[in-house]
């Protein structure tokens, strides 16, 4: 069976539409269709059922997609690992977004400094998702919150972080608290904290920007948990209370790997301060 073919009916079950999935793949739509006309063919079974607003699988469709999701996922990794058989040529990077903002940067100059013909590919979100794609073999290497304590992954490299919960100055404020993202291991933190210490109403506000909810912070809108780095960049320092609270998972940063997927500079990795 042609693996393109189930890369296509994969995209397609996703999209739940041959168009939205035709522009994802970089295909015309009549070019869609045929290749799922081809694997029905192939298979004896019609995969989708069509609807006013797209495609839905049929019982066949919904059967063949964790395997079809399985086996284009090892296809994929096959490649990239055979292109990195003799020396890493492309390294995939997660990271929290706090760590882009923090480390990212200068780590990408380093690593394009000491190893220009490495290509390099991003991926940024809250430390739950990246992890996810990480042991989904979507990324290479990830900087997460916390140590993960999982059985396949491995610790490269550990950096200490400095973190406070930050309130407004001499002002009362509303018992909110404010996150970057709504799967974040700050935030989660953060209202586990305040559940412990019996505020078990506050209301939460998500503001995917740090300046912003810096700001928020200091016009009296709620408390926050950042890092110092985070604060001290954008100049807020003396305009807020800082607060640092009980030594947790969320002061430590790992740089991490799947044990069964170490980069090639797994060594250099390991030795950066």
């Amino acid at each position: 069976m042609d693996s393109n073919l189930l890369k296509v009916f994969v995209a397609v079950a996703k999209q739940k539409s041959i168009s939205l999935a035709a522009q994802t793949l970089g295909f015309t739509q009549s070019n869609v269709t045929l290749r799922i006309k081809q694997l029905e063919k192939t298979l004896g079974y019609d995969l989708f059922h069509r609807v006013p607003k797209g495609v839905i699988l049929t019982e066949a469709g919904v059967t063949l997609l964790p395997m079809a999701e399985e086996i284009v996922q090892k296809v994929e990794n096959a490649i990239i690992q055979m292109k990195n058989s003799t020396h890493q040529r492309l390294l995939r990077i997660g990271t929290s977004q706090a760590n882009a903002t923090i480390r990212l940067l200068p780590f990408i100059e380093k690593l394009q400094q000491d190893f220009p013909d490495i290509h390099f590919e991003l991926y940024a979100n809250g430390t739950p998702l990246v992890l996810e794609q990480l042991l989904n073999y979507k990324l290479d290497i990830a900087f997460i919150t916390g140590d993960p304590e999982h059985k396949d992954i491995m610790v490269l490299n550990q950096f200490d972080d400095d973190l406070y919960m930050i309130e407004p100055k001499n002002r009362a404020y509303p018992n909110t608290l404010i996150g970057y993202r709504e799967k974040s291991t700050h935030f989660d933190f953060l209202k586990a904290y305040e559940e412990a210490e019996g505020n078990t109403h506050y209301k939460t506000m998500i503001l995917e920007n740090y300046e912003v909810m810096l700001g928020c912070v200091k016009a009296g809108m709620g408390k926050a948990y950042l890092s110092k780095k985070i604060i001290d960049k954008f100049g807020y320092e003396k305009s807020l209370k800082l607060t640092k609270l009980p030594q947790n998972a969320c002061d430590v940063t790992c740089l991490v790997c799947r044990k069964d997927n170490v980069p090639f500079i797994a060594e250099y990795l390991k030795a950066l301060s």
